[in-house]
């Protein structure tokens, strides 16, 4: 039977600050997106792997993270311009929204504060201290959540080794067809890519991203709309209907800071909708990462060190 995964990259403000320019309306949707997912979810009894950046689940700190091997000035913003914006920096009762809610949602790791691991600046020395930072964090938490899948900021993937190091069981990879022409094709005429779950040379299994839900905006999709209909609808409902009936996974994700205006909710509730009639006729099942994670080893393809180059 088919698997349809979705996947949540919860960062609050964390997945802005480095950015010259923070996008203010994203930015500020942040909070409220989040709010609208954990109740949508629930309504259409959908789990999802939420990958939470771990500096979310502290109540206070001094801003400054002395012993944090990132280079001087990463955490500028937080102790500047954000220092009065704890609703941007913490969410300790947005993370407890998750563990209360009905559906049965995985909590991940999208590292402490959103260092981008393929990066060529990132060390092995900051790698592990963004995954132990999570640990220790998400640990402070009751009840603790297991945190084996990852989720790697702006899908930047690298120092694979060091989750393998730390007891990460799974990670989502790069989608098998990126680019500006391959997400024109997939929203419009082309069906979005199934994937295999990948064994890698570390033990760890890659769960490649399929489809994002927010990856068609702007004039394009508004030209689209006006002849037919929400492109990335239209899009979800192909991989749905295409994945059932296989062994093969479709995985869509997005962010809570996506649901910036009612038009981005309905199209989330349009997509959960397409996915909950397939799963309650039988056709498909919706699993978490780490439910996928957790199968037998002859449901993996093994793939070649090549193919998972990390950066």
């Amino acid at each position: 039977m088919g698997t349809v995964v979705l996947s949540i990259d919860a960062e609050l403000g964390w997945g802005f600050h480095d950015l010259e320019t923070p996008p203010a309306e994203r930015v500020e949707a942040g909070r409220e997106g989040w709010i609208t997912l954990v109740e949508l979810l629930d309504e259409y009894e959908i789990p999802a792997t939420w990958a939470v950046v771990g500096h979310l689940f502290l109540d206070s700190c001094d801003g400054i993270h002395s012993l944090h091997p990132t280079p001087e000035g990463w955490f500028e913003r937080e102790r500047t311009e954000w220092a009065q914006r704890p609703d941007l920096r913490y969410g300790p009762d947005l993370i407890d929204r998750i563990a209360a809610a009905e559906a049965e949602h995985e909590i991940g790791c999208h590292t402490f504060s959103h260092v981008e691991f393929g990066d060529p600046s990132t060390t092995t020395e900051i790698a592990r201290e963004e995954l132990v930072a999570s640990l220790e964090a998400a640990a402070t938490r009751s009840p603790t959540p297991s945190m084996s899948s990852v989720v790697f900021p702006r899908n930047n993937v690298g120092h694979r080794d060091v989750l393998a190091e730390w007891g990460f069981t799974c990670y989502r990879g790069v989608s098998p067809a990126d680019g500006t022409i391959h997400k024109v094709t997939r929203a419009t005429i082309g069906q979005p890519p199934l994937v295999r779950p990948q064994l890698d040379e570390y033990g760890l299994v890659n769960i490649p991203a399929s489809m994002f839900l927010y990856g068609f905006e702007g004039r394009s999709r508004r030209v689209f709309e006006r002849v037919w209909d929400d492109p990335i609808v239209r899009a979800v409902r192909r991989g749905v209907d295409a994945v059932a009936g296989t062994d093969r996974i479709f995985h869509i994700w997005l962010h809570p800071n996506n649901l910036v205006t009612e038009a981005e909710t309905v199209r989330l509730r349009r997509v959960l909708a397409a996915v909950a009639r397939k799963r309650d006729a039988g056709e498909i099942r919706v699993e978490t990462m780490q439910d996928v994670s957790q199968r037998k080893e002859p449901d993996f393809e093994t793939t070649s060190a090549a193919q998972h180059r990390d950066g």
